[in-house]
């Protein structure tokens, strides 16, 4: 049997998903170019704003394509590339992956070549994004409603609400790094470091238009640190 993980089936869906969501893209600038002329926006000023949001989308697109050569080793590259050039992310992609690979006494660390574990893996990452979707379509309203009522009330509290939840998300993610080693430890130090500058950059310096490079920047100086560190410190254990 062959390597299903890069069948030419599941390269095939890919090809078929990126179509369907780039001629999606296709159709809104039409209809958005049309709505433009109808209002009366000067052409040169929409051909401006179709550019730089081009342009602004290059950079944070790597992030994406990091998430899907990390899961590639593993996965194959059909898959992440289905999964993450649409509605997935890294920081849901990978736990479900590993979580329904230990599953089967497998991980994500290594090839999974067992189409029992591989298809189990893509039901995972799959079908727990899909809740998320009908969360959007029958109860976002409600939750915006909610939110919006919370902040006419007491604008401190909600913000902090809010922002417990992402530490508290994130917090769920640092227990795998720090249990990596000194390796992993140090990574996570120079990614958080480097973000703090972008957020010094952004906050004092105004410059808003660096949000959208943080986190890919973040995230490729960390791999590049990782590579370094690791050098660093199998070339003093040998």
């Amino acid at each position: 049997m062959g390597d299903i993980r890069n069948s030419a089936f599941l390269f095939a869906l890919g090809c078929v998903v990126a179509a369907f969501v780039t001629l999606q893209s296709l159709v809104f600038i039409a209809k958005a170019w049309r709505e433009g002329k109808r209002i009366g926006l000067p052409a040169a000023a929409m051909r401006k704003t179709l550019v730089s949001s081009a342009v602004f989308t290059i950079v944070p697109s790597a992030a994406i394509l990091l998430a899907v050569l990390t899961l590639a080793g593993s996965l194959g590259l059909p898959l992440p590339w289905i999964r993450l050039s649409v509605i997935g992310a890294i920081t849901y992609e990978l736990p479900a992956a590993e979580t329904a690979a230990q599953a089967f006494g497998a991980s994500t660390k290594s090839p999974i070549l067992d189409p029992t574990v591989f298809s189990a893996v893509a039901w995972a990452m799959t079908a727990g994004s899909v809740f998320a979707m009908f969360l959007v379509i029958f109860f976002v309203k409600r939750i915006q409603g909610g939110i919006s009522k919370a902040q006419s009330r007491d604008t401190k509290w909600v913000s902090l609400l809010i922002t417990a939840m992402f530490m508290g998300l994130i917090s769920a993610f640092l227990g795998g790094a720090l249990a990596g080693g000194a390796v992993s430890i140090l990574s996570l130090a120079t990614s958080a470091l480097v973000m703090a500058l972008f957020g010094l950059l952004i906050k004092k310096a105004k410059l808003p238009s660096l949000e959208s490079f943080a986190m890919p920047v973040s995230m490729l100086c960390g791999m590049a640190s990782a590579i370094l560190y690791s050098r660093i410190l199998e070339g003093g254990a040998k």
